[in-house]
């Protein structure tokens, strides 16, 4: 019996890794705040520190620079946002373009529901050096944490979107585009009336979101056919006779 309960606990190593990795966890809970809330460049580790009640020291043991504390605090952000194709199943099977217009318009509800990953993942993309936005860009293309990858592919399969150009320029397309209007839509709510002087009216913001869809349609969207000429009416027919 006492073989089966030395072989159930867990080693002193695993302890201490557990252990490491829990604090490492409250580091980035804290950092994530004070990063949304004050910025990257305002955000003090000294005022981290000082909340969890650890030296300043000890964050830097386990993260390095402040730089690799908001890569950390960012990785969280963005993995903690559904995927493209995580919509409901009516959602999904409206295809591509209805998905697209599904999380723009649920945009400013998620923010409202938890605004902190939201702005952390602002400043990363708009707020910090240009050497923390590399690592940044590469965590981006190499994770895929909203799996765009397959989103595209699925909008392939259903003929939706054009086979002429290269998906992976369209997935490049899709994110570039996106990710700006996206971004206009949280800094409108964020902080309203910076980009329009009425702010983000909810009438405003679903036409705002159909003009983006025309645009991007047009842009990555599978040719449509032609419609066949109408047939002249009967009396002008008989009028040209």
């Amino acid at each position: 019996m006492s073989s089966s309960l030395t072989h159930s606990q867990p080693s002193a190593s695993e302890s201490v890794r557990a252990r490491s990795e829990a604090k490492r966890a409250r580091i980035v809970d804290v950092a994530m705040r004070h990063f949304a809330e004050q910025g990257y460049h305002q955000a003090r580790v000294q005022d981290m520190a000082a909340e969890l009640g650890i030296a300043k020291g000890s964050v830097f043991q386990h993260f390095g620079s402040k730089e690799r504390l908001f890569l950390a605090a960012y990785k969280r952000a963005v993995t903690s946002f559904p995927g493209w194709l995580d919509v409901p199943g009516e959602t999904r099977e409206q295809g591509f373009f209805a998905t697209v217009r599904y999380w723009l318009l649920r945009t400013v509800d998620t923010l409202r529901e938890d605004w902190v990953p939201y702005r952390v993942a602002l400043i990363g993309n708009y707020g910090t050096d240009l050497g923390l936005k590399r690592q940044i860009n590469r965590f981006l293309v190499n994770e895929d944490p909203y799996r765009l990858a397959a989103f595209v592919k699925f909008g392939v399969d259903r003929g939706e979107l054009r086979r002429d150009v290269d998906q992976d320029f369209v997935a490049s397309f899709l994110d570039w585009t996106w990710e700006r209007f996206q971004d206009a839509l949280l800094t409108e709510e964020l902080d309203p009336g910076l980009f329009r002087r009425h702010g983000g009216r909810p009438e405003r913001t679903e036409a705002r979101i159909e003009e983006f869809l025309r645009l991007l349609r047009s842009a990555i969207g599978a040719p449509q056919p032609l419609a066949p000429p109408k047939a002249a009416p009967k009396k002008a027919r008989q009028a040209r006779r």
